[in-house]
Parts: structure tokens; C-alpha cells; sequence
């Protein structure tokens, strides 16, 4: 063998040796980078805040030391896929490999989130629904109420919702422009949510319930706005459930006659921060306000409360009766009675000792 080719072998053997080292010294690298970094003796809790990139989630991993190297982990993660995460809590240990790691975050049930549970009752005024919240968080009621009648903010959530209809919601008669569509209910939201995750929760749980009426709002010829309208007058009014199918029946049949609602309730949301007792709206029935359906014909402007699925239930799938009329046993036991003829409800009101 010539000493020229005994040269190339030593040549291509070193050559080996170095990329053999390479290859070794790489794989080293990543082994160790992968690997946990310590015996799992170290408990820490990762916090990831709603909208946080992965970038500073890496970055928080890597300050405690729950990984080797943030631009590492964001490599190894390329070759993994995409990897998911949450907002929430993390309780993690430093027992725990890269891949270990991404793989728990990517689980939504390790994300345990710090929440405040609050209970919206059917029939609440979006006022009181302001006020639930500031109780629970650090908004006071007119921050609040000022998110709800902001027109960016109102257009926004248009876009995103198929029944919010601006043109129907944004009108200068309403005290808060999302009245109606607070959806009541018992929630656990984060401590830390901002005003547009929670109004988009109470939305969302809206959204559950008109997804599955959704062909009956189709199928109406009132808009979803009018629907709600109605069934906040039939929430207000009721005080049971087993009452809403035909106290919504009587409306209809009011207005499928051209008659006046004359429901004393909405003369309640027209007195508005003046409305301190039941009787306020049997006596002031003389109020010049859109949502006094003894003074303007057809439903009130708007929504007057935020009605329940029961309310909803009641206004797309009315009883079919004959009655224009009904009044409560106010003294009593609350039940309803129903007439057909003016004379009929007046006696039943002389009866009830109601004084109208």
C-alpha cells in the first residue's frame, strides 16, 4: 500500500472519529438537555396566565429550573408538534423529563385554576348582576355596567355571537346594552379573568341555551331580541314555572290582537332606580317610558331582566289558550288565575281584594 493511500485511510478514520465524536457529543447534549433536572425532591407551582406565549412559559420553566435550556426545549418541542397548554396552575417536579413536562401541560385537567363561584338567579336586573361581580372581583359596578354598553365592545361581541344583533341592542332607551343575555346560572370563573372573559362566559352559557332552541328562534316570527324581550316580561311576571307556558300565552293572544300588554312589570324597569316596591308599579302605570306597555302598544323596548330557560322554554313553546288576562294571588299563595273577558278578571281581582 502506498503511503498517498495510507494517508487517505488514516485521513477518512480521523475523519470518522470526529463526526463519530460529533454525533456523540450531540446526542450527550440533547440527552442531558431532555433529561430532568434533579431527583424530583423540588416542587414548584408553574403559573400560566390566560393568553401567555410559550416563549414565557419556557422562560418561567427555565427560572426554576425545571428544564436545562429555554431554546433547547423550544427545539425539542418543534419535533414533537405544537404543544398545547393552559391557563392555570401547574404543580410540577424537577423529577420530570422535557417530554414529561410538555406532555402535562398539554393535559387541561392538571391547569387547576383559582376561582371565584358566583350564582346568577333568574330574573336579576343587569345591574344587580354588575354588583354580583364587583362583590366577587376587582371591578366595581360602573367599570362593569361600562363594559357592557361600550359600542367597541358591543360590536366585538356581535361579531363573535349570532344572536346579539347591534342595530337591536344599541339603542340610546337602554340602561345596559346587554340586558337579557346575562345568562343566569352558577359559574366558576378565575380570580384573575377580565371583563371580557367573564361577560363572555355569561355569553356562552346564553349561547348553550339558544343552540339548543335554535330552530325555534328560527322558526319564530319574532327576532331572537324580541324573544328575549318577551321572555323577560314572562320571567318577571311568573312566579313559577309551571305558570310561564300560559301567562306567555296570554301575551300572545294580546298581541295577536293588538291589545295592550298592560304588564305591570315593565312599568318596574321603567321606574328604574326609582322602583322600590310592587306596588310603585301597580300605581304609576302613567310613566312616559318605552318599556311602559300600558302607554306604548307591541312588547316593551327591550329586555327588562335576564330570563332562565324555563322563561325561553315557556315563550317558544307557548300554552294554547283563550285567556287575555291573569292576576296573582299577591296575598295568598301566589297562584294565577286566568280570564278571558275583562269583566271575568275584574271579579277575580274584587276576589283577590287586589284593588285594581
Amino acid at each position: 500500500m502506498s503511503k498517498n493511500k495510507g494517508k487517505k485511510k488514516i485521513g477518512l478514520i480521523g475523519l470518522l472519529i470526529v463526526l463519530l465524536v460529533i454525533v456523540v457529543t450531540f446526542f450527550v447534549f440533547c440527552l442531558k438537555n431532555a433529561s430532568a433536572c434533579g431527583d424530583g425532591s423540588k416542587q414548584e407551582t408553574l403559573i400560566v396566565h390566560e393568553g401567555e406565549s410559550f416563549n414565557d412559559v419556557l422562560s418561567d420553566l427555565e427560572k426554576m429550573e425545571l428544564i436545562h435550556s429555554q431554546r433547547f426545549a423550544k427545539i425539542f418541542s418543534k419535533t414533537k408538534g405544537d404543544v398545547s397548554y393552559y391557563a392555570g396552575q401547574y404543580q410540577l417536579n424537577d423529577g420530570m423529563n422535557l417530554q414529561e413536562i410538555f406532555a402535562y401541560l398539554s393535559n387541561p385537567s392538571n391547569a387547576k385554576v383559582d376561582s371565584v363561584t358566583i350564582t346568577i338567579p333568574e330574573g336579576k336586573w343587569a345591574k344587580e348582576i354588575a354588583e354580583i361581580i364587583a362583590q366577587n372581583f376587582d371591578y366595581t359596578k360602573d367599570d362593569i355596567i361600562s363594559y357592557w354598553n361600550d359600542e367597541n365592545t358591543l360590536r366585538t361581541l356581535c361579531d363573535q355571537y349570532e344572536f346579539l344583533n347591534f342595530d337591536e341592542i344599541n339603542k340610546a332607551e337602554y340602561k345596559i346594552k346587554l340586558e337579557g343575555y346575562l345568562y343566569p346560572e352558577t359559574y366558576s370563573i378565575p380570580t384573575e379573568a377580565s371583563l371580557e372573559e367573564i361577560t363572555k362566559i355569561l355569553l356562552n352559557q346564553f349561547d348553550c341555551m339558544y343552540q339548543e332552541y335554535k330552530d325555534d328562534f328560527n322558526n319564530s316570527s319574532y327576532s331572537v331580541h324580541q324573544i328575549v324581550t318577551l321572555a323577560s316580561v314572562v320571567q318577571f311576571e311568573s312566579g313559577y314555572a309551571s305558570d310561564m307556558p300560559t301567562i306567555a300565552s296570554v301575551f300572545y293572544n294580546r298581541l295577536n290582537s293588538d291589545m295592550m300588554l298592560q304588564s305591570s312589570v315593565t312599568v318596574c324597569y321603567a321606574l328604574y332606580d326609582d322602583f322600590n316596591d310592587p306596588q310603585d308599579c301597580e300605581v304609576q302605570t302613567d310613566i312616559d317610558s318605552p318599556y311602559n306597555t300600558y302607554l306604548y302598544s307591541g312588547l316593551p323596548v327591550g329586555p327588562i331582566l335576564n330570563p332562565g330557560k324555563e322563561a325561553f322554554d315557556a315563550v317558544l313553546h307557548p300554552a294554547q289558550t283563550d285567556y287575555y288576562y291573569f292576576a296573582a294571588d299577591i296575598h295568598g299563595d301566589g297562584k294565577v288565575y286566568y280570564s278571558r273577558t275583562y269583566d271575568e278578571h275584574m271579579q277575580i281581582c274584587e276576589q283577590l281584594n287586589l284593588g285594581l
